[in-house]
């Protein structure tokens, strides 16, 4: 499918160039940073002038768009999936998840399949400020809430040029949103900022991970280490991850993020209860990076505000420049 190539915003090429320049000074040739013990850093902030707040790497600012992304078997492959900042795992009815997709330093051309908004996404996107998001619709009882929030709402309905169904693939696993028409409906989205995350080298300590898995009642994700490219090699259900393209899915960092999860008042129209995922309070984590996994607490004071990571003492811990997951998982 054609419409799937990917396109970058003006100023991206700048970014690229100086990706390489920027790991080098977090990392040195060895993955850690000049001068220091691998892993005896602590965390810097991302908010230089240029520098994603959500990826730690160059980047212009430019406005936020969110896509809620399919991701069961007749779903996949994804598209654009790999061009974000920032992904968050969530779980739906009958024990599924789906994925929302962050997007701000680059702008694929065509992201899917889209799918349904839930009220978790409500809260959950309220560090972002206001951004747009792309889903394809919404109980009738959840539209009135999601006029309310904070964040421009872009169905089919609300930006009919920005979408199409592709053909060759069934229904409902076939709907594509074109980001930067889905933009063009949501001029004043709030560009990225800060939400709470840090970058730099790793912190002391840790343990070795090879693989981590996260199982939900009827999905699972596996995050294996690839050293020879620094990342998370991401696999659904024991298949590995590839996007249209036949790209591998891989963060550098992965978050696995200890929420409640309860019942809302929704369901699906099979009946199945919609569970809602809390993302303000705090408690516990695991971060994956280079190869280890570090013990973390997180904390989101109010939904307003942004949700930092800190190690067990108290101190900030960095992710690693690039790509984010954050695989909410209930405790």
């Amino acid at each position: 499918m054609d419409d799937r190539r990917r396109s970058v915003p003006a100023g991206a090429a700048v970014a690229v160039a100086l990706t390489a320049a920027v790991t080098a000074g977090l990392y040195g040739c060895s993955g850690s940073a000049p001068g220091t013990r691998p892993g005896a850093s602590t965390a810097t902030s991302p908010h230089g002038e240029g520098v994603s707040p959500f990826t730690g790497l160059p980047a212009e600012p430019a406005p936020v768009l969110a896509v809620k992304i399919d991701n069961v078997p007749p779903a996949r492959p994804p598209t654009g999936l790999d061009a974000a900042d920032l992904v968050y795992v969530e779980q739906v009815e009958a024990g599924q998840t789906r994925l929302l997709a962050v997007y701000a330093s680059e702008r694929p051309r065509t992201v899917g399949p889209v799918r349904s908004a839930r009220e978790s996404d409500l809260e959950l996107l309220r560090q972002f400020g206001r951004p747009a998001l792309a889903y394809s619709g919404e109980q009738s009882a959840l539209r009135p809430l999601i006029d309310a929030a904070p964040l421009y709402p872009l169905t089919p309905g609300d930006a009919p040029g920005a979408y199409f169904r592709d053909r060759d693939r069934p229904a409902p696993h076939n709907l594509y949103v074109r980001p930067e028409r889905a933009l063009a409906a949501a001029p004043e989205a709030t560009k990225a900022k800060d939400i709470g995350f840090r970058f730099g080298p790793a912190p002391a300590g840790g343990r070795l991970v090879n693989e981590h898995t996260v199982r939900y009642p009827a999905a699972r994700f596996t995050f294996t280490w690839s050293d020879g490219d620094r990342r998370w090699n991401v696999a659904m259900d024991g298949t590995p991850t590839r996007t249209a393209d036949g790209d591998r899915v891989a963060p550098r960092t992965v978050v696995v993020q200890n929420v409640d999860v309860h019942p809302s008042r929704f369901r699906d129209r099979g009946g199945s209860v919609t569970p809602y995922t809390e993302t303000v309070g705090s408690g516990t984590a695991l971060v994956l990076r280079d190869g280890r996994g570090h013990e973390a607490r997180w904390s989101r004071p109010s939904a307003d505000g942004g949700t930092t990571f800190t190690t067990p003492a108290g101190q900030p811990l960095a992710f690693a420049p690039g790509q984010v997951w954050v695989v909410l998982k209930g405790r």
